[in-house]
């Protein structure tokens, strides 16, 4: 098997495809929660300076996923069609949620009517939290597990077998930290009452967070003892909790310190670490499976053929840089607080 500093190519590959869905988590996270807080702001100004701080960025944090989900495809394509057939119904309903959030932003300030804008408020914010939570339902069903049969299919009995604690605790703990990270990112872009009251509401949102945070990683370690099974082979692992707990302890210091820039890059660090800890507790699988572990999904079950993973690696070295040139210049550009104008959504 051939290899690329030392690792072999599924797991290169296991790494960019990670690398690519934090980067979507970090940036479509924070205007999630942006968006999620949408309707706690009750004037049409603070609602306009909230949507527009996000305005400017959104559909360019969205070519994280695109990006993301093509490297998943073109990497592990079994995984890719194990995945999308299991979580048929979460999938399409993201999908659903996500047009109807690029519609209400476009849409809600071409017409000045008042119920015009409050019914694209509604769907905005609306999608917003479905996103998230939909994010995390996928999430909590990878890692639990998902009833994978022999050649990989899907062998589940119900149509809402998704739905299940484990995965709707992941969902809650993942939009209460979207939420917590995008009021974050609207106190570095706004000023006056709305500052005002996005301080109140930060604190409200890390105290949800950290508690539904506390009782899913309490669940995972009492019922979901696969997930733990790395760290117990191998205690050093146990600096990259250590690290996530102390990078969420950060976040309430710095914002009661006013010290926003460096709270959002410890909200970012979080989001970043929680990655880390989902693909330790994966790694070499991608999908467990709930029927018996021999049909569980691995790495090198999943993964195209070493000479088709070396050429996209190529890929990956040239438009790596380039797409994160994009979006330093995209966020240098646009620094600052928001100031509306005619030209303001």
């Amino acid at each position: 098997m051939e290899t690329f500093l030392g690792l072999d190519y599924p797991t290169c590959w296991f790494l960019v495809v990670g690398g690519l869905f934090s980067g979507y988590a970090i940036l479509d996270g924070f205007d999630f929660g942006a968006g999620a807080w949408h309707l706690f702001f009750k004037k049409e100004q603070s609602r306009r300076i909230a949507l527009n701080a996000v305005g400017p960025v959104w559909d360019g944090n969205e070519v994280w996923l695109v990006i993301g989900g093509g490297a998943l495809f073109a990497g592990f394509p079994v995984m890719y069609a194990t995945l999308f057939s299991s979580l048929y119904v979460p999938f399409m309903l993201f999908l659903v949620f996500i047009i109807f959030r690029a519609i209400a932003i476009e849409f809600r300030g071409k017409e000045p009517m008042l119920w015009w804008r409050r019914l694209w408020d509604v769907c905005y914010s609306i999608s917003s939290i479905m996103l998230a939570f939909l994010l995390g339902i996928v999430l909590g069903n990878v890692l639990q597990g998902i009833a994978i049969g022999p050649n990989f299919e899907y062998a589940g009995s119900g149509f809402f077998e998704f739905l299940n604690p484990y995965a709707l605790m992941t969902g809650v703990t993942t939009l209460t930290l979207f939420m917590a990270h995008g009021a974050i990112y609207l106190l570095l872009k706004t000023e006056g009452r709305l500052f005002a009251k996005l301080t109140y509401l930060l604190k409200k949102g890390m105290i949800f967070f950290m508690v539904s945070f506390a009782i899913t990683s309490l669940y995972t370690l009492l019922y979901i003892p696969h997930l733990s099974d790395d760290f117990k082979s191998n205690p050093a692992l146990f600096i990259v909790p250590l690290l996530t707990f102390m990078s969420i302890a950060n976040v309430p210091r710095l914002a009661s310190k006013r010290n926003y820039k460096m709270a959002f890059f410890f909200s970012s660090l979080t989001v970043s670490l929680l990655m880390v800890l989902v693909a330790i507790e994966l790694y070499p699988n991608l999908l467990f499976s709930t029927l018996d572990p021999k049909y569980s999904l691995d790495i090198y079950e999943a993964a195209s053929s070493d000479k088709s993973l070396g050429i996209m690696l190529l890929f990956v070295a040239i438009g790596g840089p380039l797409v994160l040139g994009y979006t330093f210049f995209v966020y240098r550009t646009f620094r600052g607080k928001v100031q509306l104008d005619d030209h303001s959504y």
